[in-house]
Protein backbone atom coordinates (compact mmCIF):
# COMPACT_ATOMS: atom_id res chain seq x y z
CA UNK A 1 0.00 0.00 0.00
CA UNK A 2 1.30 3.45 -0.94
CA UNK A 3 2.09 6.00 1.79
CA UNK A 4 -0.68 8.34 0.69
CA UNK A 5 -3.19 5.47 0.91
CA UNK A 6 -2.05 4.70 4.46
CA UNK A 7 -2.36 8.37 5.42
CA UNK A 8 -5.87 8.41 4.00
CA UNK A 9 -6.80 5.37 6.12
CA UNK A 10 -5.44 7.02 9.27
CA UNK A 11 -7.15 10.35 8.55
CA UNK A 12 -10.48 8.62 7.90
CA UNK A 13 -10.21 6.35 10.95
CA UNK A 14 -9.28 8.97 13.50
CA UNK A 15 -11.63 11.52 11.98
CA UNK A 16 -14.50 9.11 12.58
CA UNK A 17 -13.34 8.54 16.15
CA UNK A 18 -13.36 12.29 16.81
CA UNK A 19 -16.83 12.68 15.31
CA UNK A 20 -18.42 9.64 16.95
CA UNK A 21 -17.04 9.92 20.46
CA UNK A 22 -19.86 9.81 23.01
CA UNK A 23 -20.70 12.03 25.93
CA UNK A 24 -18.67 9.87 28.31
CA UNK A 25 -15.62 9.91 25.98
CA UNK A 26 -15.59 6.12 25.96
CA UNK A 27 -15.64 5.70 22.19
CA UNK A 28 -12.80 3.26 22.10
CA UNK A 29 -14.24 0.98 24.70
CA UNK A 30 -16.84 0.31 22.04
CA UNK A 31 -16.07 -1.69 18.91
CA UNK A 32 -18.88 -0.05 16.96
CA UNK A 33 -16.96 3.23 16.98
CA UNK A 34 -13.40 2.10 16.53
CA UNK A 35 -14.06 -0.85 14.29
CA UNK A 36 -14.47 -4.54 14.91
CA UNK A 37 -10.78 -5.42 14.68
CA UNK A 38 -8.91 -3.44 17.31
CA UNK A 39 -9.71 -2.45 20.89
CA UNK A 40 -7.44 0.56 21.35
CA UNK A 41 -7.75 0.49 25.15
CA UNK A 42 -5.26 -2.42 25.35
CA UNK A 43 -2.57 0.19 24.62
CA UNK A 44 -3.65 3.07 26.89
CA UNK A 45 -2.62 4.11 30.40
CA UNK A 46 -4.57 6.15 32.94
CA UNK A 47 -4.03 9.91 33.10
CA UNK A 48 -6.63 10.54 35.78
CA UNK A 49 -4.23 11.49 38.59
CA UNK A 50 -2.14 13.92 36.50
CA UNK A 51 -2.40 17.68 36.91
CA UNK A 52 -4.00 19.21 33.84
CA UNK A 53 -5.91 16.05 32.97
CA UNK A 54 -9.22 16.77 31.27
CA UNK A 55 -11.54 13.80 30.65
CA UNK A 56 -13.14 15.52 27.64
CA UNK A 57 -9.75 15.32 25.89
CA UNK A 58 -8.97 11.70 26.78
CA UNK A 59 -9.96 9.27 24.03
CA UNK A 60 -7.91 6.33 25.35
CA UNK A 61 -5.80 6.34 22.19
CA UNK A 62 -2.34 6.55 23.79
CA UNK A 63 0.18 3.84 24.69
CA UNK A 64 2.07 5.57 27.47
CA UNK A 65 2.46 8.91 29.25
CA UNK A 66 5.39 10.70 27.56
CA UNK A 67 5.14 13.77 29.80
CA UNK A 68 6.26 11.59 32.73
CA UNK A 69 9.75 11.34 31.22
CA UNK A 70 9.95 14.41 28.97
CA UNK A 71 11.82 16.66 31.40
CA UNK A 72 9.47 19.56 30.65
CA UNK A 73 10.26 22.78 32.51
CA UNK A 74 8.29 25.88 33.33
CA UNK A 75 8.37 28.30 30.41
CA UNK A 76 9.16 25.66 27.75
CA UNK A 77 7.55 25.66 24.32
CA UNK A 78 6.20 22.14 23.73
CA UNK A 79 5.12 20.47 20.49
CA UNK A 80 2.76 17.48 20.72
CA UNK A 81 2.62 15.38 17.56
CA UNK A 82 -0.73 13.74 16.87
CA UNK A 83 -2.35 15.80 19.59
CA UNK A 84 -5.85 14.36 19.14
CA UNK A 85 -8.40 16.03 21.41
CA UNK A 86 -5.63 17.69 23.45
CA UNK A 87 -5.00 15.25 26.29
CA UNK A 88 -1.19 15.41 26.40
CA UNK A 89 -1.21 19.12 25.52
CA UNK A 90 -3.27 19.99 28.57
CA UNK A 91 -1.05 17.90 30.84
CA UNK A 92 2.04 19.58 29.35
CA UNK A 93 0.43 22.98 29.84
CA UNK A 94 0.10 22.32 33.57
CA UNK A 95 3.88 21.83 33.68
CA UNK A 96 5.02 24.78 31.50
CA UNK A 97 2.66 27.16 33.27
CA UNK A 98 1.47 30.55 32.06
CA UNK A 99 4.97 31.49 30.87
CA UNK A 100 5.24 28.52 28.53
CA UNK A 101 3.40 27.50 25.40
CA UNK A 102 2.02 24.25 23.99
CA UNK A 103 1.36 23.55 20.31
CA UNK A 104 -0.56 20.49 19.16
CA UNK A 105 -0.20 19.16 15.59
CA UNK A 106 -2.75 16.72 14.17
CA UNK A 107 -3.50 15.35 10.71
CA UNK A 108 -7.29 15.20 11.02
CA UNK A 109 -9.56 18.22 10.99
CA UNK A 110 -12.24 16.73 13.31
CA UNK A 111 -9.56 16.11 15.96
CA UNK A 112 -8.29 19.68 15.62
CA UNK A 113 -11.83 21.01 16.02
CA UNK A 114 -12.42 18.80 19.06
CA UNK A 115 -9.16 19.96 20.65
CA UNK A 116 -9.90 23.63 20.02
CA UNK A 117 -13.36 23.16 21.52
CA UNK A 118 -11.82 21.65 24.65
CA UNK A 119 -9.23 24.42 24.82
CA UNK A 120 -11.92 27.11 24.58
CA UNK A 121 -13.83 25.51 27.45
CA UNK A 122 -10.67 25.57 29.57
CA UNK A 123 -9.92 29.18 28.53
CA UNK A 124 -6.24 28.44 27.86
CA UNK A 125 -4.49 31.25 25.99
CA UNK A 126 -1.11 29.56 25.59
CA UNK A 127 -2.27 26.35 23.91
CA UNK A 128 -2.86 26.15 20.15
CA UNK A 129 -3.77 23.39 17.71
CA UNK A 130 -2.50 23.26 14.13
CA UNK A 131 -3.50 20.89 11.34
CA UNK A 132 -0.58 19.37 9.46
CA UNK A 133 1.54 16.39 8.42
CA UNK A 134 4.25 15.06 10.75
CA UNK A 135 6.40 14.19 7.72
CA UNK A 136 6.32 17.86 6.64
CA UNK A 137 5.57 20.01 9.66
CA UNK A 138 4.28 23.57 9.10
CA UNK A 139 6.82 25.07 11.52
CA UNK A 140 10.10 26.96 11.24
CA UNK A 141 13.41 25.44 12.26
CA UNK A 142 14.49 25.45 15.92
CA UNK A 143 11.11 26.46 17.39
CA UNK A 144 10.53 24.04 20.26
CA UNK A 145 12.24 23.09 23.50
CA UNK A 146 10.58 19.66 23.76
CA UNK A 147 8.64 17.46 21.32
CA UNK A 148 6.28 14.81 22.68
CA UNK A 149 4.01 12.27 21.01
CA UNK A 150 1.79 9.43 22.19
CA UNK A 151 1.13 6.37 20.03
CA UNK A 152 1.24 8.31 16.77
CA UNK A 153 4.60 7.91 15.01
CA UNK A 154 3.81 4.23 14.40
CA UNK A 155 1.06 5.52 12.08
CA UNK A 156 3.52 7.56 10.00
CA UNK A 157 4.65 5.68 6.86
CA UNK A 158 8.10 7.34 6.72
CA UNK A 159 9.43 7.29 10.27
CA UNK A 160 12.87 8.49 9.17
CA UNK A 161 11.25 11.62 7.79
CA UNK A 162 9.23 12.07 10.98
CA UNK A 163 12.31 11.99 13.21
CA UNK A 164 14.22 14.22 10.80
CA UNK A 165 11.40 16.74 11.12
CA UNK A 166 11.47 16.44 14.92
CA UNK A 167 15.20 17.14 14.79
CA UNK A 168 14.64 20.16 12.53
CA UNK A 169 11.99 21.89 14.65
CA UNK A 170 13.81 21.36 17.97
CA UNK A 171 16.08 24.05 19.33
CA UNK A 172 19.76 23.09 19.72
CA UNK A 173 19.98 21.17 22.99
CA UNK A 174 16.26 20.43 22.88
CA UNK A 175 14.90 16.93 23.21
CA UNK A 176 11.96 14.67 22.40
CA UNK A 177 10.10 12.06 24.42
CA UNK A 178 7.58 9.80 22.69
CA UNK A 179 5.52 6.78 23.60
CA UNK A 180 5.04 4.45 20.67
CA UNK A 181 4.29 0.89 19.57
CA UNK A 182 7.15 -1.32 18.39
CA UNK A 183 7.56 -4.99 17.54
CA UNK A 184 9.81 -7.84 18.49
CA UNK A 185 9.88 -10.71 16.03
CA UNK A 186 7.84 -10.68 12.82
CA UNK A 187 4.12 -10.13 12.34
CA UNK A 188 2.14 -12.45 10.11
CA UNK A 189 1.67 -11.25 6.53
CA UNK A 190 -2.06 -10.84 7.12
CA UNK A 191 -1.54 -8.52 10.10
CA UNK A 192 1.01 -6.46 8.18
CA UNK A 193 -1.31 -5.97 5.21
CA UNK A 194 -4.58 -5.32 7.03
CA UNK A 195 -5.56 -1.65 7.02
CA UNK A 196 -7.55 -1.98 10.24
CA UNK A 197 -4.50 -3.25 12.07
CA UNK A 198 -2.47 -0.38 10.60
CA UNK A 199 -4.88 2.22 11.95
CA UNK A 200 -4.82 0.33 15.24
CA UNK A 201 -1.09 0.99 15.63
CA UNK A 202 0.00 -2.59 15.04
CA UNK A 203 0.94 -3.33 11.44
CA UNK A 204 2.37 0.18 11.03
CA UNK A 205 4.86 -0.38 13.83
CA UNK A 206 8.59 -0.94 13.30
CA UNK A 207 10.82 -3.48 14.98
CA UNK A 208 12.24 -2.00 18.16
CA UNK A 209 15.87 -2.26 17.00
CA UNK A 210 15.01 -0.56 13.70
CA UNK A 211 13.03 2.17 15.47
CA UNK A 212 15.92 3.07 17.77
CA UNK A 213 18.33 3.01 14.82
CA UNK A 214 16.12 5.48 12.93
CA UNK A 215 16.31 7.84 15.92
CA UNK A 216 20.10 7.60 16.12
CA UNK A 217 20.49 8.03 12.36
CA UNK A 218 18.43 11.23 12.60
CA UNK A 219 21.21 12.77 14.69
CA UNK A 220 19.88 12.40 18.22
CA UNK A 221 22.16 11.73 21.16
CA UNK A 222 21.53 10.09 24.55
CA UNK A 223 18.75 7.90 23.18
CA UNK A 224 17.11 6.16 26.13
CA UNK A 225 14.18 3.78 26.53
CA UNK A 226 12.57 4.77 29.82
CA UNK A 227 9.80 2.19 29.86
CA UNK A 228 8.53 -0.75 27.85
CA UNK A 229 5.37 -2.77 28.28
CA UNK A 230 4.09 -5.77 26.36
CA UNK A 231 0.71 -5.27 24.70
CA UNK A 232 -1.42 -8.37 25.19
CA UNK A 233 -3.80 -8.94 22.30
CA UNK A 234 -6.60 -11.45 22.95
CA UNK A 235 -6.47 -14.82 21.21
CA UNK A 236 -9.81 -14.00 19.55
CA UNK A 237 -8.07 -11.18 17.69
CA UNK A 238 -4.82 -13.03 17.04
CA UNK A 239 -6.74 -15.94 15.52
CA UNK A 240 -8.18 -13.63 12.85
CA UNK A 241 -4.68 -12.87 11.56
CA UNK A 242 -2.50 -15.82 12.53
CA UNK A 243 -2.31 -19.57 12.17
CA UNK A 244 -1.78 -21.73 15.30
CA UNK A 245 2.02 -21.74 14.93
CA UNK A 246 2.08 -17.95 14.70
CA UNK A 247 -0.11 -17.64 17.78
CA UNK A 248 2.25 -19.97 19.65
CA UNK A 249 5.09 -17.65 18.65
CA UNK A 250 3.31 -14.80 20.44
CA UNK A 251 2.77 -16.88 23.57
CA UNK A 252 6.37 -18.11 23.62
CA UNK A 253 7.74 -14.57 23.52
CA UNK A 254 9.39 -14.96 20.11
CA UNK A 255 7.01 -12.35 18.70
CA UNK A 256 5.53 -9.47 20.65
CA UNK A 257 3.99 -6.01 20.48
CA UNK A 258 5.36 -3.49 22.96
CA UNK A 259 4.76 0.10 23.94
CA UNK A 260 7.94 2.01 24.69
CA UNK A 261 8.66 5.50 25.94
CA UNK A 262 11.92 6.79 24.48
CA UNK A 263 13.78 10.10 24.49
CA UNK A 264 16.72 11.67 22.68
CA UNK A 265 18.54 15.00 22.60
CA UNK A 266 19.49 17.28 19.72
CA UNK A 267 23.12 18.38 19.97
CA UNK A 268 23.83 21.98 21.02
Amino acid sequence: MKPEELKSIVKDKYGKIALQIGQDNSCCDNSSCCGTGVDYTVFSESYEKLEGYNPDADMNLGCGIPTDYAGIKKGDHILDLGSGAGNDCFVARAIVGESGKVTGLDFTEPMILKARENCTKLNYKNVEFVQGDIEKMPFDDKMFDVVISNCVLNLVPDKSMAFSEIFRVLKPGGHFCVSDVVLKGTLSDKMVKDAEMYAGCVSGASKMTEYLKIIENSGFLNVKVHKQKEIILPDSLLSEYNNPDEINSYHSGETGIFSITVSGTKPD
